[in-house]
């Protein structure tokens, strides 16, 4: 069997060329619109993310409001304050240091005299004599220092102090021992009760002086606002407070230390009591 090509007529051939030509027409006419609904639905899906990034703008003030600093304070004081201010604020700082270099030195003073009273009423009154008991005790104990000036007296009882009363010559020498030891105690207490007297007058100087310097500068700004006066105003009432932190301490300190150096001085003078009377028998006894 011969296949034979079948020709088509130009007729038919030009009227199928003119439906293929329609169908092409309408597939890009149908085609056309999907790609602007693409288009417009891109910057749709690119504007949606924008509610979320506001909420991540709003939180950026509330950061910079958490960060924000106190503008009162030290800091403001000392940079707003004057060549008084500043010497009057080394002044208390100055009074507090000595304050508590003080107490921690006069406690530790007092658990030590404590300590050689009780070495003293154990070791110096079983010795075999005043010498043997009072190389007991050690070097720096008052209890020792008194006992050697005791010593001392009954050995230097000749010349013109030979015409006194040996009783009496002892208990002089006894007597300026304990107060010696007395005034050795009392050193530092001045100056507690000088800072717990004035202290609080000095930061109430620097408090006058502070609000003075304070309405000077808003009577030149002219601005009389809540704002521009309690800032300054403030200011200059830490001084006032510091001046009652230094003071208390003091006060406090001072009168801890009396009671105890009281108490520690009628241990010395019942030691310096039985001192004389072991002196005197020893010098009874030696005579005789």
């Amino acid at each position: 069997m011969v296949f034979k090509f079948v020709r088509i007529p130009a007729s038919i051939a030009a009227l199928f060329l003119a439906g293929a030509m329609a169908v092409g027409s309408v597939n890009a006419q149908t085609a056309a619109p999907a790609a602007p609904a693409a288009e417009a639905a891109k910057p749709a899906d690119a504007a949606a993310p924008a509610p979320a990034a506001a909420p991540a703008a709003a939180a950026t003030p509330g950061k910079s409001q958490a960060v924000v600093e106190n503008p009162y304070g030290l800091r403001a004081m000392w940079e707003h304050g004057d060549f008084v201010a500043k010497g009057t604020f080394f002044i208390m700082i100055f009074m507090s240091l000595g304050t508590w270099y003080i107490i921690a030195v006069k406690l530790w003073e007092g658990r030590n005299i404590s300590r050689q009273a009780q070495a003293a009423n154990k070791t110096f009154w079983s010795a075999g004599s005043v010498r043997a008991g009072a190389d007991t005790l050690h070097k720096d104990s008052p209890f020792r220092f008194i006992a050697e000036r005791g010593i001392e007296a009954t050995q230097k009882h000749d010349g013109l102090l030979g015409q006194i009363d040996l009783s009496t010559w002892v208990t002089m020498s006894i007597e300026r021992a304990m107060g010696n030891v007395q005034s050795r105690m009392g050193d530092g207490m001045a100056f507690l009760a000088t800072v717990g007297s004035t202290a609080p007058f000095i930061g109430l100087f620097g408090t006058v002086w502070g609000i003075y310097n304070a309405l000077v500068r808003i009577g030149v700004s002219g601005q009389a606002s809540i704002d521009k006066v309690a800032g300054p105003v403030g200011e200059a009432l830490i001084m006032t407070a510091i001046g009652l932190a230094v003071a208390v301490p003091a006060v406090l300190g001072y009168n801890f230390i009396v009671r105890r150096n009281k108490t520690a001085m009628d241990e010395v003078r019942a030691f310096g009591s039985d001192l004389h009377s072991v002196l005197l028998a020893s010098a009874n006894a030696k005579k005789g």
